[in-house]
């Protein structure tokens, strides 16, 4: 006791702050819908505290380190809860509850992440490194004012007693091992870390856009439309919900900072159409093969083909992709969400036809993990089925092209010298000028052509 005082006396002895987690790239705040732990409750390393809805999502967040949940602080549904504020407090086993009195929430010197299960983590990709986790920074990554080392006392490491343990089993010197938590504090997967390679860094943040004369892109609704001569009183202004924002963010900064161009080309389908009729007569129970899932393929196929293709822009270079990890929109309600099928070249009709099932299905519930539409290395966006003929999409990032697909239907060709009709498909292929030129395009669209009107190829 009489330790613990002499140390919060000296600013080093705080309650932990659980923080509200940033659970995307893209989440700014979201609601607390659930919490699954009460006050007084003893918490562990992975024991799941809360239920959270993102901008896309609603996910379970884990503790990472160990406890006693001393007090709430934010309420089961509370909604528009930023990313980074304290929203319970947990007390370290050594510490005595007295830590608490005067406490203010925001000013503790230690704050705990929380993490998602291990699934729904964002992979990065470096030449150097290979795949990595990414991990939201810490409030002292932040701000420099609190990145004073306080990881020791005289002798003593500022460490959790978890890691602590973790060490001492493993034979770690704890003095070796650089903490990542707030103020250098070290933390479990520091320790769980010390033999492999260091985490990658947070890329750096998208720059915002800025404000036109006309007034902000959203915020100021009323005025933002009377200066464009709508009056007031004349429309119903429905505020724009986490979902929509992130889409008008995205996409605004898409437009703006790539360049893209479109490529437009007609591929004849009555050979995929009655291939897929044959598949789907033979297919076993609770397989349909659709349209969509045939493009999948061959997509995954044509990206494997025209490797120089399948790429993303990055301000270091060009990164070319191992995997045709391809990204599908699908309609939700207040939006759109691209569930990916990972390794579609590795896959396939049924597999595929399966999964893309399942991924839409929790997508329209929004039950999808982060790490299952985030990301991807191509995109197809259809809108076929309601008739449009051909459309040009805007490029979601980091992927360098997405491919628009519009309505099948039968139209007057010239085959052989002679008029005939056949089943048409109009595919509109968008690119990134910064990474695909208009020849690589070309290449990609002439083996995705050969490959759909000629879907047998797609077996080989």
């Amino acid at each position: 006791m009489r330790r613990t005082l002499w140390l919060r006396l000296r600013g080093f002895v705080m309650p932990i702050e659980i923080l509200m987690p940033a659970l995307s790239p893209t989440m700014e705040e979201g609601t607390l819908t659930k919490w699954l732990v009460q006050e007084g409750d003893d918490v562990s390393s992975g024991d799941v505290l809360a239920e959270i809805e993102t901008d896309k999502a609603t996910m379970e967040i884990e503790a990472v380190e160990e406890g006693v949940l001393t007090k709430i602080l934010v309420a089961e549904g509370s909604a528009g809860v930023k990313v980074n504020a304290p929203i319970a407090v947990l007390l370290e086993e050594d510490e005595d509850a007295s830590v608490m009195d005067g406490y203010v929430a925001g000013e503790s010197v230690t704050a705990e992440p929380v993490r998602a299960p291990e699934s729904s983590r964002i992979p990065l990709t470096s030449p150097q490194d290979g795949v990595q986790e990414q991990q939201a920074p810490s409030p002292a990554a932040l701000d420099p004012v609190l990145q004073r080392d306080e990881r020791s006392v005289g002798e003593r490491i500022k460490a959790s007693p978890l890691a602590k343990r973790l060490a001492q089993e493993k034979g770690l010197d704890l003095s070796a091992i650089s903490g990542s938590g707030p103020n250098g504090r070290i933390i479990k997967a520091d320790v769980d870390n010390a033999i492999t390679a260091p985490l990658a860094p947070m890329p750096a943040a998208i720059p915002q856009a800025t404000t036109t004369e006309l007034g902000p892109l959203r915020g100021g609704g009323a005025d933002y439309l009377e200066k464009l001569g709508i009056p007031v009183g004349s429309y119903e202004l429905e505020p724009l919900d986490g979902m929509r924002r992130i889409i008008a963010k995205r996409l605004t900064e898409s437009a703006r900072d790539i360049p893209h161009f479109p490529l437009h080309i007609d591929c004849e389908v009555d050979d995929l159409l009655a291939m897929r009729k044959e598949l789907n007569a033979q297919a076993p129970e609770g397989v349909k093969i659709s349209v969509n899932d045939m493009l999948i393929r061959a997509c995954a196929i044509a990206l494997k083909q025209v490797p120089e293709a399948n790429a993303s822009f990055t301000p270091d270079g060009i990164a070319y992709h191992h995997h045709a990890d391809v990204a599908v929109a699908v309609a939700i309600d207040g939006g759109l969400i691209t569930p990916i099928v990972r390794e579609a070249e590795n896959k396939g009709l049924a597999i595929i036809s399966t999964e893309m099932k399942d991924l839409a299905g929790r997508a329209r519930d929004r039950k999808l993990k982060p790490a299952e539409f985030q990301g991807g290395t191509f995109s197809i966006s259809n809108l076929g089925m309601m008739g449009i003929k051909s459309f040009s999409s805007i490029i979601n990032p980091p992927q360098g092209m997405i491919m628009s697909v519009g309505a099948g239907s039968p139209r007057p060709i010239v085959r052989d010298g002679e008029l005939a009709i056949a089943t048409m498909m109009t595919v509109t292929l968008t690119c990134d000028h910064r990474v695909v030129d208009g020849a690589i395009g070309a290449q990609w669209l002439a083996v995705f052509r050969r490959l759909i009107e000629k879907p047998v190829t797609m077996m080989l």
